[in-house]
């Protein structure tokens, strides 16, 4: 057995991204026992200066050798990089947590929320037998929201369950948030926005999808979503409907969640199982869970459930979550777990 407070060489590749960002932050902040980060990227990013677990630190060029020695290897940067990269951080030995999304099909791949084990336990990743595990993906926060709400719900008689999430610019990198900013100063110039990442205002502007020439497309994250959730729960609980609506904020996740049931159910008990879920319930006297007051959360954050007004067996919940800390905080909970298994 390793000792949890066996310090460890990990890497973060993608080291660029917010996400990467996020998770050398929280990396210092959880006092994960890490005696060495490394941070690599693309060539184009080499050499930026930043910090990692609270120092500072250089990112470097992504190479074969990158991964020697790594215990733990996070993927943080886009899909592409890490379907490009991840097989050599595993040759090296180096266990793989994917963040990106970029490595979900992979048949050897175990998703796992540390954070449900105890109300549904984690799934179980498709290696060969006698052969370690050395894949961990980690949801989005939109997909740890619709996992976890629904596997809490399940035993209360939860029939369906869908979910619309309203995503921030933060998901598609430091460009888009930049994008943002600059159409929101260019609209109240009454000046053309620009629209190079989006192709499309998303300025004051709520949106179902981008425009025609942009790099990104909203039904991309929308199937994430879906897929993420369904090989989660396989089977263990209902799979939610997914809606995805692309609104003007910066940071932080907000959804609605609604809950059908076989018959009615207390409040009480239902917000009762979502803590057992690890998810943070509101209490009903205190501010709503916002954009604002999400970040910095390492789970989803709910408000108390609500009974829908006409339908006798549904429920309404509101919440939110940190995009970038939820998932960073999934990836060394993982990591942690490891240490000590």
């Amino acid at each position: 057995m390793t000792s949890p407070k066996e310090a460890v060489r990990v890497a973060i590749a993608g080291a660029s991204s917010l996400l990467g960002k996020e998770l050398g932050v929280w990396l210092g902040e959880s006092n994960f026992p890490a005696s060495d980060v490394r941070l690599v990227d693309e060539e184009f990013v080499a050499g930026t200066l930043t910090e990692a677990a609270g120092e500072p630190a250089v990112i470097e060029t992504v190479t074969e050798e990158s991964f020697e020695r790594v215990r733990f290897a996070f993927f943080t940067g886009s899909p592409e990089f890490s379907k490009r990269h991840a097989a050599e951080a595993r040759r090296a030995g180096a266990v793989v947590i994917d963040l990106s999304g970029g490595l979900r099909e992979d048949a050897g791949a175990r998703p796992w929320i540390p954070a449900l084990d105890a109300v549904l336990g984690s799934p179980v990743g498709g290696k060969q037998v006698g052969e370690a595990q050395s894949l961990y993906l980690v949801p989005s926060a939109a997909s740890d929201a619709a996992i976890s709400i629904s596997s809490a719900l399940a035993p209360a008689g939860l029939e369906r369950l869908a979910v619309t999430v309203l995503q921030p610019v933060s998901e598609y990198g430091p460009e888009a948030i930049e994008e943002l900013e600059s159409q929101v100063v260019k609209l109240l110039s009454f000046q053309p926005v620009p629209q190079v990442v989006f192709d499309a205002q998303v300025g004051f502007n709520t949106l179902s999808s981008f425009g025609p020439e942009s790099g990104f497309k909203l039904e991309d994250t929308r199937a994430r979503i879906s897929s993420e959730t369904k090989k989660y729960l396989a089977g263990r609980a209902p799979v939610p409907a997914v809606a995805l609506v692309q609104v003007p904020v910066f940071h932080s996740q907000t959804f609605t969640v609604y809950a059908e049931f076989k018959a009615a159910p207390a409040l009480e008990d239902l917000a009762s199982r979502l803590v057992q879920a690890g998810l943070r319930v509101i209490p009903a006297k205190e501010e709503s869970p916002s954009n604002v007051n999400a970040v910095g959360e390492r789970r989803p954050v709910l408000k108390q459930p609500q009974r829908d007004l006409s339908i006798e067996t549904g429920v309404w919940i509101w919440g939110a979550a940190d995009n970038l800390r939820v998932p960073a905080a999934t990836a060394v909970g993982i990591a942690e777990k490891l240490l000590v298994s």
